[in-house]
């Protein structure tokens, strides 16, 4: 006879403070210290252009936000997106998510951010090649380390890491709109960088950059299984994280404007150093390489800090590797899918070669995110009696606004790269063999002998 584990779950110990700093330090890498310059461009060198994309970008991120936080509060589990797709659309469809998601994006995000780590660390201290892999694997290493021995101490680092680079980011803008005069200078005008010149197309392409910089705020969701008082709790972190976002991001874009001007920030790939080296001279710019390494370990510690749940999650469904559903007896973590996912993290910075695979796929995600949402009509559908502590406002437009740019997103990727489409396409589709040995697998773990099922 089959014996089935009981099923174990994760301490509720994430308070509103750790929740908000989960969502703005997973989403600040090193994004807001590089794009700006090519939103710039790409508008054709309009601040009012630039600066709407910006707003854009985080309105519709908080039009995400609000909407998972209906579906957070009312079923407030780990894995987040996951169980959302999972519930709406079945166990495939989140399975592809969940694959693709350990396997290319999500790990791939903090094999990404370990490879920017070694290049900002690179401007401290020299490096060779080999010393550049052995620096990305450590911090990984560290930062995996740090979330097995618990989630409150790792919690805890994300706070502090998170309010020390949000503290520099502020402190560095208010130093540029003081010192600068840049605001009011003339505006370079470019063609926008897009194939046919056209300003609409510029400014597409501006907002894929922006939501690249703006992505991550979702990861929260995965973690909506370890909070205290969740009902009222998670609502609360995952609007004020985004929200505080997108305030963080334009008052930073202005700084960068009041200090290079707006022709300087189109010219530049390294906008936040060339703003603090052109007002405070060469030395002053190893204070950004600093503040970055630190944007960069926290939006690596928040990575792990949550995705890994969404692991935890496929694995307690019986359609991933089934030790990754286990929870470590003495931390209370999912040890085993932070261990796995960390490692794969590691072999993926190693070898380099996944960064132009991480791009074919980058778009798919936003075919998860407009699916999630759209959970939210399933769910009020379906499950129309079930409480709902916390309701998205503006319901249906709301949840329809993310919908549709989520398409639009997905859509404009598909014309614009047909290619590019189709091989990421093709890599989560890879995901369809193996969902059918796992879920094979764990029929046949779970059919108990003498029961009609096993008879058949």
């Amino acid at each position: 006879m089959t014996i089935i584990p009981e099923r174990q779950e994760l301490p509720r110990l994430l308070n509103l403070r750790q929740l908000i700093a989960i969502v703005i330090g997973t989403v600040i890498g090193s994004g807001i210290f590089i794009v700006p310059g090519a939103v710039m461009r790409q508008t054709g060198g309009s601040v009012r252009l630039s600066l709407l994309v910006w707003v854009t970008g985080g309105v519709l991120s908080l039009l995400g936000a609000l909407t998972y936080a209906e579906m957070g509060a009312m079923k407030p589990e780990a894995g987040g997106l996951y169980v959302y797709i999972r519930d709406g659309f079945g166990r495939f469809p989140a399975f592809l998510f969940g694959w693709t998601m350990f396997f290319i994006t999500g790990t791939g995000t903090s094999a990404t951010l370990a490879v920017a780590f070694t290049s900002y660390l690179g401007q401290l201290v020299p490096l060779t090649p080999l010393t550049g892999r052995l620096a990305a694997v450590a911090m990984l290493a560290v930062v995996m380390v740090l979330n097995v021995r618990g989630t409150r101490t790792s919690a805890g680092f994300q706070s502090g890491a998170t309010w020390i680079k949000v503290a520099g980011i502020v402190v560095l803008s208010t130093l540029f709109l003081f010192r600068g005069h840049g605001i009011g200078a003339s505006e370079l005008r470019v063609p926008p960088v897009s194939s046919g010149g056209s300003l609409m197309i510029g400014f597409g392409l501006a907002m894929i950059a922006t939501l690249w910089a703006y992505e991550g705020w979702q990861f929260v969701t995965y973690s909506a299984g370890e909070v205290k008082n969740p009902q009222l709790t998670f609502p609360r972190g995952i609007i004020l994280g985004t929200a505080a976002l997108v305030a963080i991001y334009l008052f930073a874009c202005i700084g960068y404007i009041a200090a290079l001007g707006p022709a300087g920030v189109a010219r530049s790939d390294r906008v936040a150093a060339e703003a603090t080296t052109a007002l405070f001279g060469p030395a002053a710019g190893k204070l950004i390489a600093v503040i970055i390494l630190i944007s960069i370990v926290s939006a690596t510690n928040g990575t792990v800090l949550t995705l890994p749940r969404a692991f935890f999650a496929m694995a307690r469904d019986g359609i991933f590797f089934r030790r990754l559903a286990e929870v470590h007896p003495r931390f209370g973590t999912p040890a085993i899918a932070i261990v796995t996912s960390s490692l794969w993290s590691m072999l993926l910075a190693v070898s380099g070669t996944f960064e132009q695979l991480f791009t074919y796929v980058i778009f798919i995600g936003w075919i998860f995110y407009g699916l999630g949402a759209i959970c939210v009509f399933t769910y009020r559908k379906h499950e129309p009696d079930t409480p709902r502590p916390f309701r998205v406002p503006g319901y249906p437009i709301t949840p329809i606004l993310f919908i549709a740019s989520a398409a639009a997103i997905v859509l404009n990727t598909m014309i614009a790269q047909p290619g590019r489409a189709a091989v990421g396409l093709g890599v989560v589709l890879l995901g369809s063999p193996a969902y059918l040995i796992w879920r094979g697998a764990s029929r046949s773990r779970d059919v108990r002998p003498g029961t009609a099922e096993a008879e058949r």
